[in-house]
C-alpha cells in the first residue's frame, strides 16, 4: 500500500503575492486572522510542533518528512505550478528538496492546472473574479518545455513510481483542451529520456459521473477526492437541507456534521483497481472564504479513524501496485484540510494514521 499526502508549497513569501496582497503574505495571512463564525466552530487553528512555519528553512521540510512517516505516509504529491510558456510559481521548495537530496523521503508531483483568481485566497476581495494569472495550454512545444523541467524530479530516487512508471497527478483535467496530445507527447518523451513505459498518469476530479470520462482521455487511473460531495450526491443533498437553507438565507457558513460526510467519501466505485480512494481529515474553508465557505463540523480523531478504517478496506484486495490511497491534505491549513499537528488536537490525527497502518501490515 501507497499512502500519497498532496502538499501545498504556499508557505514562504514569494513577489507576485507581496504585489497582490502586500508583504509577506502565505498561506499562513488567512489562517492566522480567522474567526469563529457559528457557535462551536473550531477557529483560528493554529499549528504546535511546527508553527507558523517558512519553507525556506530546511529543518522544517526534513520534520515534515519526519512526521508524514510517524502517520504511515508514503510520499508527498507536490502541488507543482506551470502555467504556460514556462510561467511557474511557488516552485522554491521543492527545487531544494529536488537539489540537496533532503528530506529523504518518497514524492510525486501534481499540476495544479487551473488560473489562479482573487477569490482562492480572499472570498471578501472587492474584484473576486480578478484573475491574478492565467493558466494557458500553448500547444505541444509548451508540453515538451513542461517535461523536460521536470525531468530531474522524475528521475531522481525518490519519486514515486507504479510498474516503474513515474506517477503524476493532473488536477484539472477537463482544462486541457488537447488532454490526449499532452499525455502522448510526455509519454513519447518518457520513453526516450528511459522512464519505463511512459508516465502513470493520474486524473483528479471529486465528482463520480468524471471517473470514466477521464480514463477515456487516456489517464491510467482517476484519484476521486469527495470533500465535494455534498453537492453531487442526492441522498447527502436531502440530508442537509437545513444547513443549506441557513446558508442561503442567512449568510452562514454551510455546516455539515463530519461524521455524516465519512459516510460517503468512500463508495463502491473506489474498489475498482485503477481509481484511487482518498483519506480526508478535515475540510473547513472559512479562512479564505469566510461566511462563503463550507465546514466539516466537529471532525475528531476518533471519528478520523472510523473512516481511514472505511479507506483501507476498499483497498485490501486490490492488486499491490493498486493499492495508492491519496490523503488531502497534509498541510492545507487555509481549508482546514491537514494532518499536522495543532493545539486542540497535538499529534493525535498522526497516531491514529500510524496506528491503523501500522496495524494492517501486521495483520497481513
Amino acid at each position: 500500500m501507497k499512502i500519497i499526502a498532496y502538499y501545498l508549497p504556499q508557505y514562504h513569501p514569494v513577489k507576485e503575492n507581496n504585489e497582490w496582497w502586500g508583504p509577506g503574505f502565505t498561506e499562513w495571512t488567512n489562517v492566522g486572522k480567522a474567526k469563529k463564525l457559528f457557535r462551536g466552530h473550531y477557529q483560528p487553528k493554529v499549528p504546535k510542533d511546527l508553527g507558523y512555519y517558512d519553507l525556506r528553512i530546511p529543518e522544517v521540510r526534513k520534520r515534515q518528512a519526519e512526521l508524514a512517516s510517524e502517520a504511515g505516509v508514503d510520499a508527498f504529491c507536490y502541488w507543482h505550478y506551470w502555467f504556460g510558456n514556462g510561467k511557474r510559481l511557488l516552485e522554491m521548495p521543492f527545487n531544494e528538496v529536488l537539489k540537496s537530496g533532503e528530506p529523504d523521503f518518497p514524492f510525486c508531483l501534481g499540476w495544479a492546472n487551473e488560473p489562479w483568481k482573487a477569490k482562492v485566497w480572499d472570498a471578501s476581495s472587492t474584484k473576486r473574479d480578478r484573475v491574478l494569472i492565467e493558466q494557458e495550454y500553448p500547444g505541444e512545444q509548451d508540453y515538451r518545455e513542461h517535461f523536460y523541467a521536470l525531468l530531474d524530479a522524475f528521475k531522481d530516487k525518490r519519486y514515486v513510481r507504479r510498474n516503474g512508471k513515474p506517477v503524476f497527478v493532473v488536477y484539472k483535467p477537463f482544462l486541457i483542451p488537447d488532454i490526449e496530445k499532452y499525455i502522448s507527447t510526455w509519454n513519447q518523451l518518457a520513453v526516450k529520456e528511459g522512464l519505463g513505459e511512459g508516465i502513470h498518469f493520474i486524473g483528479h476530479t471529486e465528482k463520480s459521473r468524471e471517473v470514466e470520462p477521464i480514463l477515456q482521455m487516456g489517464f491510467n487511473a482517476v484519484n476521486i477526492v469527495r470533500n465535494g460531495e455534498y453537492a453531487h450526491n442526492r441522498d447527502l443533498m436531502k440530508k442537509i437541507v437545513i444547513p443549506t437553507i441557513i446558508y442561503k438565507m442567512f449568510k452562514q457558513p454551510l455546516k455539515i456534521s463530519y461524521s455524516l460526510m465519512i459516510k460517503y467519501f468512500v463508495q463502491e466505485q473506489e474498489k475498482q483497481a485503477n481509481i484511487y480512494p482518498s483519506i480526508i481529515p478535515n475540510w473547513d474553508h472559512t479562512p479564505r472564504s469566510g461566511k462563503k465557505g463550507s465546514v466539516f463540523h466537529n471532525s475528531t480523531p476518533e471519528l478520523f479513524a472510523k473512516h481511514v478504517e472505511d479507506v483501507f478496506d476498499v483497498v485490501k484486495n486490490k492488486d499491490t501496485e493498486d493499492q495508492i490511497i491519496f490523503l488531502k491534505s497534509w498541510n492545507e491549513w487555509g481549508e482546514g484540510n491537514y494532518m499536522e499537528p495543532d493545539l486542540k488536537f497535538g499529534k493525535r490525527y498522526i497516531e491514529v494514521l500510524g496506528s491503523l497502518r501500522r496495524k494492517l501490515s501486521f495483520d497481513k
